[in-house]
């Protein structure tokens, strides 16, 4: 901060100071002014002009500021002045001053919020920019928003100054004119019997319907902007439109049915999604397969002298299909035909709002969700579609076995395939940017993970950024550059493992100007609805997560909001969002991990339990791992656990249930838990919290009673 904004930020500083340390705030009261309101009406008919002038001026000031008494000071004016006089001494002060404390902000703190939190800022910025003036009016609108917060924060934001002016001016002028009618009553009251008075009842009437009429009045004119251009049927032929018969797009539809709405699901490939069909289900699978092969590799940990396993790679793949198809009819348009909801077959486009086309046939409908999901991302690595890179979608079609398998990616996905297709016998060698396998979680989890990796014989090439592939006499071949030196990585088969991309294009988002956010999900509210209320989006292509869990809990909102918004709305809750990485060992999460806390710079003490410990790890020969929690300093409140080992993902769900309930480490150490089992580490990670907190004063003195008692 130079000298210059320094010196402008202390006499601000000075004069707020002298406004608490005079307690000048006693003379900005309804008492005070009752007390000497003969005085004031006396003075202001001797000095009409200078007295209102004194009064903007300290009006301006007091908004300018951010002290306390401007709503005071508007029920004032009404008295002193009249409703005409005082709506406009009000209406230009309030205005002035809001844009003085907004040009403060700017000035101070803009540059300063806007560099620390850019990446967060992104999306605020761009709504700010296409409809801030909208934004500001509706804030201004309501009185619930405190004004002075108001003009603090957009002056942070892209918003120009003279908009901010005019939108305010505009925007509070309805709530002025309340608040000094109020006011006008205010000065008529002369004893307790005035408080009965029709004008008085009348005036804080007012006052009290005026946010909803307000509200009212925000989604009238927000309704018109949005939905421009677009007729709103006479009746419709469905409450929703479900688009995408994944997770979300079924979960969707399930809610739909079940509270007896009107719902059409549309699909224009496999029901179930990516989870049944390229995800979830055939990943784990695979993942038992290999397992199990993996297993009989170390027989002799378990006093077993050998163990023989023969198999055959394409009956392996034939498996993961056959247990596809058990499942599939969980997810089939029979069963959900028989829920009631209209499953429809083919691709769907938006044609407005309230109308979408499939197979020729238009439907109209109140509500759509978009349930798209999201698709494997292809990174921009020269010559890699020459290499037909198989993904997620594509590798369960193979049934020849490759002898290397070159893994891009370190993310679970990417970490679980490399995993199980090396304990099938291909040779994995698996490539990173980066220095270790899984970066989302704390490094110590990362190194577990990859020691199996190592020792199981996956080839780890961390921090090789990767160049160009090129394939010479027949050899594919990944170029790569590692600490200045040219690498060069042989491989038969390429597997790309590095993320999703929301599915956005193709049915119609273009004609609807829906925005999207950085990482190219659907822009949605904490509600899921886009700019249009009437068009939710959730799951994988709305982000922020991309599980299938998530995507149901989404699902129900988006379901729950779309048929009964207009009586109550719910924002959606990711405060505890479980998550797991199914490789051996298995991590489950729920909450921040270490490094998540530090980022976001909140404070945490750690607590640690080694499965090396725990007696069924040790009998299972599964002694390898750990549970980590985090809690609020001094508290056994908990922000976070991950848990490393057999069956993390299982074991994750007692701090999940904790986590949803409130529940501390005292309760879980409270609870009996069966012996000897793998969720014991749960209690002992939470008797390590206990052991650190122990009050040593207090056992200072009862072993002083012991001590006493054994004379």
């Amino acid at each position: 901060m130079n000298l210059k904004k320094l010196s402008v930020l202390v006499v601000l500083l000075l004069i707020v100071a002298a406004f608490f340390i005079f307690d000048l705030g006693t003379y900005l009261n309804i008492d005070y002014f009752k007390e000497h309101q003969a005085q004031f009406d006396q003075y202001y008919q001797e000095n009409p002009l200078f007295t209102l002038v004194a009064f903007f001026f300290i009006y301006v000031a007091v908004t300018g500021l951010s002290l306390p008494g401007a709503a005071i000071m508007t029920l004032v004016a009404g008295a002193l002045f009249g409703l005409a006089m005082g709506t406009l001494v009000v209406s230009f002060a309030s205005s002035l001053g809001a844009t003085l404390a907004f040009i403060f902000s700017r000035y101070f703190l803009r540059d300063a919020i806007q560099n620390r939190f850019a990446h967060q800022l992104i999306a605020i910025n761009k709504g700010i920019e296409r409809d801030g003036a909208l934004y500001l009016f509706t804030l201004r609108l309501v009185p619930a928003f405190p004004f002075f917060v108001i003009n603090l924060v957009m002056g942070l934001t892209p918003i120009k100054t003279w908009t901010f002016y005019w939108i305010s001016q505009i925007g509070m002028f309805a709530g002025t004119i309340v608040y000094v009618n109020a006011g006008t009553q205010l000065g008529q009251l002369d004893s307790l019997s005035g408080i009965l008075s029709p004008g008085i009842i009348l005036s804080f009437t007012l006052l009290g319907i005026f946010p909803f009429v307000a509200k009212a009045v925000t989604n009238k004119i927000n309704g018109k902007k949005v939905y421009a251009g677009h007729k709103r049927p006479e009746h419709f032929d469905t409450n929703i439109v479900a688009i995408g018969g994944g997770s979300a797009g079924l979960v969707t539809s399930y809610i739909a049915a079940a509270v007896k709405a009107k719902v059409s699901l549309i699909e224009k490939h496999k029901m179930g999604g990516d989870c049944l069909n390229t995800g979830c289900v055939p990943s784990k699978a695979l993942i038992r397969s290999a397992r199990f092969i993996a297993e009989t590799n170390r027989c002799q940990s378990l006093g077993i002298d050998s163990a023989e396993v023969k198999f055959d790679f394409a009956t392996v793949m034939e498996r993961v299909q056959r247990v596809i198809k058990t499942v599939e009819p969980h997810d089939s348009i029979e069963r959900y035909t028989g829920l009631g909801v209209d499953c429809v077959e083919g691709a769907a486009k938006i044609l407005s709002p309230y109308k979408v086309e499939v197979n020729g046939k238009v439907i109209t409908t109140r509500n759509i969700v978009i349930a798209t999901g999201a698709r494997p991302a292809i990174p921009p690595i020269k010559n890699i579609e020459a290499m037909n890179p198989l993904t997620s979608d594509t590798i369960w079609d193979i049934r020849e076995q490759p002898e290397r398998m070159l893994v891009l990616g370190g993310g679970p996905i990417g970490c679980e395939l490399a995993q199980a297709f090396n304990r099938l016998g291909i040779q994995v060698i698996q490539v990173l940017r980066g220095p270790r396998i899984m970066p989302k979680e704390d490094p110590e989890v990362s190194e577990l993970v990859q020691k199996r990796f190592i020792e199981e014989g996956i080839d780890l090439k961390l921090n090789h950024p990767m160049q160009e592939f090129v394939e010479e006499n027949g050899q594919k071949k990944l170029i790569c550059e590692h600490q200045g030196e040219r690498v060069e990585v042989p491989f038969d088969q390429l597997l790309v493992a590095t993320g999703r991309q929301a599915n956005t294009s193709g049915f119609g988002l273009e004609n609807l100007d829906i925005g999207f956010t950085k990482s190219g999900t659907i822009e949605v509210n904490e509600y899921l609805q886009t700019r249009f209320p009437n068009i939710y989006a959730c799951g994988d292509v709305a982000g922020p997560f991309q599980f299938t869990h998530t995507a149901a809990h989404q699902a129900w909102y988006a379901a729950v909001n779309a048929l009964f918004g207009s009586f109550k709305k719910f924002k959606v809750d990711y405060s505890v969002i479980p998550m797991a990485t199914f490789t051996e060992p298995e991590v489950g999460r729920v909450g921040l991990n270490e490094q998540e806390a530090k980022a976001q710079g909140i404070a945490y003490e750690v607590t640690h339990f080694d499965l090396a410990e725990l007696d069924r790890a040790i009998a299972d020969e599964e002694a390898e791992g750990l549970v980590k929690v985090l809690t609020v300093p001094g508290k056994d409140r908990i922000l976070g656990a991950t848990i490393v080992g057999e069956h993390a993902g299982e074991l994750i769900s007692e701090f999940v249930s904790a986590m949803r309930h409130d529940l501390g480490l005292n309760k879980i150490l409270g609870t009996i838990h069966i012996y000897p089992t793998l969720t014991e580490a749960n209690k002992y990670a939470a008797g390590n919290w206990k052991k650190a907190h122990a009050p040593q004063k207090v056992l200072e003195w009862v072993e002083k009673f012991h001590r006493w008692q054994r004379g």
